[in-house]
């Protein structure tokens, strides 16, 4: 069934706007272990009933930024400076989607890491992001909460 979610997963501990945008987004593990996790639905569907590749390029920038940002405490503010991304398969509907993050490097301004986005065993995106370490917006404080 589309709604099933695999088990040690749990509604995302942090809600944005994009991530109700495409959710329900799910997460399990803690730190450089987290993993996001999505159900693909029809609204993430082309017109091929594969999920877009905008689809997939969000969730990737979404577990890099969290992934770093929460790997830290207090968490780090981040915004996105460059996203790169290469397909190599794709997702259908009602395929769970998981991603596997790898930070490379945090320095003083910038932080580099890796996603890798899985249907299965099988890996479809390969993701690098650099992100600006910034403040949280105003009126936030990058809590879980």
């Amino acid at each position: 069934m589309v709604s099933d979610v695999p088990a040690g997963f749990a509604p995302i501990f942090r809600v944005s706007p994009i991530s109700e945008l495409l959710g329900p987004v799910y997460y399990k593990g803690s730190g450089h272990e987290l993993s996001l996790g999505l159900r693909a639905q029809q609204k993430h569907a082309n017109l091929r009933g594969s999920v877009h590749g905008g689809v997939l390029a969000a969730i990737a920038d979404m577990a890099l930024g969290y992934t770093l940002a929460f790997a830290e405490d207090p968490p780090m503010g981040l915004v996105t400076a460059n996203l790169s991304i290469d397909y190599a398969g794709s997702a259908k509907i009602g395929d769970w989607m998981q991603t596997r993050t790898d930070v490379q490097r945090r320095g003083g301004r910038l932080a580099f890491a890796n996603c890798y986005i899985y249907v299965g065993e099988q890996r479809i995106v390969r993701a690098s992001g650099v992100f600006l370490i910034s403040e949280w917006p105003a009126g936030t404080n990058g809590s879980k909460e």
